[in-house]
């Protein structure tokens, strides 16, 4: 069981109002967001912080933001967070091939060099201690312009937030969140772990 339930959507009807961003986004609203609702002022600057930084301001698509949390989450171990992600990049039009192999984006030919220099971003920027340096700032640089770095960055740091929360939490997994989990990861592991509604 998580460690704090979360209450109904009709709680707090600003919330409910706002939380409508994640139908689109995954079909359903956290149990994250709902828990945030014991306090709705975080709840509300939570959903509107993440509508910001997931708003497409250009070539950082939307599809690409959600795989860079994907990886930010698979890096800090989140598998609530890491779930929610690849339903989000499935929902955001990612390309197939890179959904079936977003564990090889180093090496697949399905991630341009772009890609792969915003997702090795969201690792380095997502360890404990943190291993961004000159090199990998070249790379970045090389393809992405200072707000696009600003909006890879946001999305990295909006999942610190999520990260730890999640994890802290034991926040219960949605069913859908769990189905897309299942059909792109888990042939390679994952599970719902302490999300199962169950382990607290």
């Amino acid at each position: 069981m998580a460690l704090v339930l979360p209450l109904d959507p009709d709680h707090d009807l600003e919330t409910k109002e706002l939380a409508e961003f994640f139908n689109e986004t995954l079909g359903f609203c956290p149990n994250s967001v709902l828990t945030m609702q014991h306090r709705p002022a975080i709840s509300k600057a939570f959903i509107n912080l993440n509508k910001a930084v997931m708003a497409n301001e250009g070539r950082v698509t939307s599809a690409l933001k959600r795989m860079v949390a994907w990886v930010s989450s698979n890096a800090t171990g989140c598998r609530y967070c890491q779930a929610h992600a690849i339903r989000a990049a499935e929902r955001y039009g990612a390309e197939q091939e890179q959904l079936d192999n977003i564990w090889e984006y180093r090496t697949h030919p399905a991630f341009s060099e772009a890609e792969r220099a915003a997702l090795d971003f969201s690792i380095a920027a997502s360890q404990v201690p943190n291993t961004v340096n000159a090199d990998l700032k070249k790379r970045l640089h090389k393809y992405w312009d200072d707000g696009e770095i600003v909006e890879i960055l946001g999305v990295i740091s909006l999942f610190g937030y999520l990260n730890r929360w999640n994890d802290s939490m034991g926040t219960t997994i949605e069913d859908g969140a769990v189905e897309s989990a299942n059909k792109y990861l888990g042939e390679i592991g994952w599970e719902k772990g302490k999300h199962d509604g169950s382990r607290y």
